[in-house]
């Protein structure tokens, strides 16, 4: 009989999440240490390197951008003759925190999350943070053309309904301007820095409420920096029950 389950893995300590990653995903983590530690919500930890506790929020940041890339390049291809202002649109609204929460649950990735229960309840975050995690543990553990195979082919053209999603109203700014508005809490959006050249230029706009810097975005253009910094606006509002 052939056997197909790697060595390393009828080995590890933890079968049961390199199981589950290839049941989800179909490929057995290499390094499976990553993938532990994506799932690792900073409540739960207890461990300390140099005085920092090990948790997923750095593989966050890695996996957001990693997505941002991966989806971006997407659509940049499946809509050849679309305007920079829609492509940047529509990856907001496949990215958003929502989409990620929903997805992550979708997938059964709930269940792999390690966190206090307390945080489990009660963080709307938390779900989505486990995914764009595990996005940038894929990526240490296979590179960027594994992990892109990944997202495309077992993501995003089996949960996403890109049709649907381009009839979704998700103008961040105009619906961040309509809560200011109804409870009369000035907002401002202002350009703080570019980074790069020429074609390469991105903006990084400031949000402020109540002038203080609420959160940020950055983008090729102003207005797709300004959605961002909505769109995370709104989710943090959300996160506070002010809206």
């Amino acid at each position: 009989m052939r056997l197909t389950t790697p060595l390393s893995v009828l080995f590890s300590s933890d079968k049961k999440l390199s199981s589950s990653i290839k049941n989800i995903f179909g490929f057995y983590p290499g390094n499976v240490f990553l993938y532990q530690l994506a799932f690792r919500h900073k409540s739960a930890s207890r461990e300390f390197v140099n005085g920092i506790k090990l948790s997923n929020e750095r593989l966050e940041y890695l996996g957001d951008a990693v997505l941002s890339s991966i989806v971006a390049d997407f659509l940049f291809k499946k809509f050849p003759y679309k305007e920079e202002g829609f492509l940047t649109e529509m990856r907001a609204r496949i990215v958003s925190r929502s989409q990620l929460n929903k997805l992550s649950k979708k997938l059964g990735l709930s269940n792999l999350i390690e966190s206090e229960e307390f945080c489990n309840n009660h963080s709307k975050s938390l779900h989505g943070d486990a995914f764009e995690a595990f996005v940038g543990a894929l990526y240490l553990d296979r590179g960027y053309k594994y992990t892109r195979k990944i997202l495309l082919n077992r993501v995003i053209e089996v949960h996403f309904d890109i049709d649907k999603l381009q009839k979704q109203d998700t103008n961040f700014k105009s619906q961040l301007i309509e809560w200011s508005q109804k409870e009369k809490v000035p907002i401002e959006f202002k350009v703080v820095d570019e980074v790069g050249n020429g074609y390469g230029k991105q903006y990084i706009v400031e949000l402020q409420i109540n002038q203080e810097s609420y959160s940020n975005g950055r983008d090729f253009s102003i207005k797709g920096a300004e959605q961002q910094a909505a769109g995370k606006a709104l989710e943090r509002l959300e996160n506070e029950s002010r809206i």
